[in-house]
């Protein structure tokens, strides 16, 4: 728990410097107006919803030709769920729903998501991951996906993660946007049935490195927005 808030200190922080930094994808469609997280008991699901101040998941990432600095687009859900709530081992970080896209590769190898029978082609349609966020000083957003040894038999991933050393999952959720509004659904089982939490949105850049030890695999490099300001998860699960 003291790690966790740590980390949210640095979130803080880096949330202030970050939203001043000038981008070009630093947009209306990543100026955050509204997020919400609604609880459908009929269906046993929540819905969650970032609202923008212009067309959500209208902006794309420029191919990069190659993974290595491939550049990955998110709307973010930081949350107080436990990694164990959403299929991972015990670890220390904040767990977050991303909605991403990145043109230049796939990392949802069980999902379909324009329905063209192949599977490795849909890395630009927004898309859901699960990660663990931690401090990460060495990029200028300040955080990145937290990795682990491949070789330590300690840690778990849920059965629908990528296949990559880092705390990530590719669920598959069901992501859609209207307007102003991007969405995901998801399953209470999916989440432990955990729908009591708390949480924030935030629009961001993260890029993949897969050439230099001295940087993480998926860094955050600039926070456009935060929903409440401050990245103090304030915001609580609604009945629908």
């Amino acid at each position: 728990m003291k790690n966790q808030i740590y980390i949210l200190i640095a979130l803080v922080l880096i949330s202030n410097y970050s939203c001043a930094q000038e981008s070009e994808y630093n947009s209306d469609n990543f100026k955050i107006q509204n997020v919400e997280v609604k609880h459908n008991n009929e269906l046993s699901l929540t819905i969650w919803s970032i609202n923008v101040k212009g067309v959500a998941g209208q902006t794309i990432p420029k191919e990069a030709g190659q993974l290595d600095g491939a550049p990955v687009l998110g709307y973010v859900f930081p949350t107080n769920l436990k990694p164990e709530d959403v299929g991972f081992s015990k670890t220390e970080g904040i767990v977050a729903l991303a909605l991403t896209s990145h043109p230049d590769f796939d990392d949802t190898p069980l999902w379909d998501e324009n329905s063209d029978n192949v599977y490795n082609n849909d890395g630009v349609i927004w898309h859901p991951h699960w990660v663990i966020l931690t401090k990460d000083e060495r990029v200028k957003g300040g955080l990145a996906v937290k990795q682990f040894r491949k070789e330590d038999e300690n840690v778990i991933l849920p059965p629908t993660n990528p296949g990559m050393p880092m705390y990530m999952d590719s669920p598959g959720y069901a992501v859609t946007t209207d307007g102003s509004i991007i969405k995901v659904v998801v399953p209470d089982y999916r989440i432990s049935h955990k729908v009591n939490f708390k949480y924030d949105g935030v629009a961001a850049f993260m890029k993949v490195n897969t050439s230099n030890d001295e940087l993480p695999m998926l860094g955050v490099y600039d926070v456009f927005s935060v929903a409440s300001g401050d990245l103090s998860l304030p915001y609580s699960v609604k009945e629908d």
